[in-house]
């Protein structure tokens, strides 16, 4: 009985002993914190430069020339020029109308005779009263009969220059039955067909001039910032400010390019848009395919260079303008930057960034402090 309850006793202390031995042999495991993997994040080196701002805007093509073609004689149409249809083109001088010139033609005549007439009694006069004088002078005619040719000089020297300037007159208005062109353009529109008797001065034609374009730019006000325009400037820029721009537009399935000058900005703000006008002039004669009237065009001004200014994609921004800068110790560190202008996809610092630093322009979610990464060059920048 005894040995049925101290065999199991003995088990029992036997194992105990043996787990307290093993558990005192058993080599100490020390706990080991893994390092956080730093993440990876591209990064832009600062390199200040100096750079070409631009504007960006569009409008239409319009003529800087419009006119309206009057006869200035009345007539009928005998004769119409084949350019003289819409969207015809014409050269300066060039006939676009004659009218029946036949009245005109007499009229000529008749103010011909007239002043031949009036040429040849003005001669008379002119000889009498020298004759008269020549006589007054060795006193055998009296004063008075000198005075007498004097005033019938006088008049028929009156009487000449009228029938000189009906003469002119008369020639000028058989002129006028040929109507030119004032000038190098195109026909917008017509009204008058051969047989169709047209009065003085009423329209037959509006036309516009080819040789230059304009286009009415819009710009914000906080745009003209950039743009080199006198402040204050109203009217025609100073020929040595005027801006460059350059056009452009899809046209016929191609992309085409004019360039030109910003020649004056417009002296009053939209009411509509809040925006203030410029406009771009093109001379079309440089150009082998000027741009046509009615084109919509994209323009892009050339306006102030400024220096020391950093170009960072939009990405590097981060709330209440601030960018992380990557220390020598490979941590992100927050930085406030004046920015110049949101530029396309780019930012432009004017202030707050060193040259020779690096920016962090990777997206990130929630930046930290402090925070270790592994940056690696942005392959965009080079």
């Amino acid at each position: 009985m005894k040995r049925k309850v101290l065999l199991p006793g003995l088990v029992i202390l036997a194992a105990m002993f043996g787990a307290v031995a093993l558990m005192a042999t058993s080599p100490q495991l020390d706990p080991d914190i893994p390092e956080p993997v730093a993440p990876t994040v591209r990064v832009r080196d600062v390199l200040p430069e100096s750079i070409q701002l631009r504007v960006h805007s569009q409008g239409t093509v319009a003529p800087t020339q419009v006119t309206a073609l009057f006869p200035e004689v009345a007539g009928r149409v005998v004769w119409i020029s084949p350019a003289l249809v819409n969207g015809g083109y014409f050269e300066n001088d060039t006939v676009l109308l004659k009218l029946d010139d036949q009245d005109y033609r007499s009229a000529l005549q008749r103010a011909q005779a007239a002043l031949a007439r009036a040429e040849a009694e003005h001669d008379h006069a002119r000889f009498e009263h020298q004759r008269m004088r020549s006589l007054e002078q060795r006193r055998l005619a009296s004063r008075s009969q000198m005075e007498n040719t004097l005033k019938e000089l006088r008049v028929k020297q009156a009487i000449l220059e009228d029938a000189r300037a009906n003469f002119d007159q008369a020639q000028r208005d058989l002129e006028r039955t040929e109507v030119r062109a004032p000038f190098n353009g195109l026909v917008q529109s017509e009204s008058v067909d051969v047989g169709q008797l047209v009065g003085r001065n009423v329209s037959v034609a509006t036309l516009y001039a080819s040789n230059q374009v304009e286009v009415r730019l819009p710009i914000a006000d906080r745009q003209l910032a950039f743009l080199n325009v006198p402040l204050g400037q109203r009217g025609a820029l100073p020929e040595d400010v005027r801006p460059r721009v350059t056009l452009s537009a899809e046209y016929a399935g191609r992309t085409l390019q004019w360039d030109g000058r910003i020649v004056r900005a417009e002296a009053q703000i939209d009411t509509a848009s809040r925006m203030v006008n410029v406009v771009a002039r093109v001379n079309s004669g440089a150009h082998v395919e000027p741009p046509t009237v009615g084109l919509f065009v994209d323009a892009e001004i050339e306006g102030l260079t400024k220096d020391d200014i950093v170009v960072m994609p939009r990405t590097a921004l981060r709330n209440g303008n601030r960018v992380l800068v990557v220390d020598e110790d490979q941590r992100l560190r927050f930085r406030d930057i004046e920015p110049l202008r949101l530029y396309q996809d780019d930012v432009l610092i004017v202030q707050g960034l060193e040259r020779g630093e690096r920016v962090c322009v990777s997206p990130m979610q929630t930046p930290i402090e402090g925070m270790r990464v592994q940056p690696i060059v942005d392959q965009d920048a080079t």
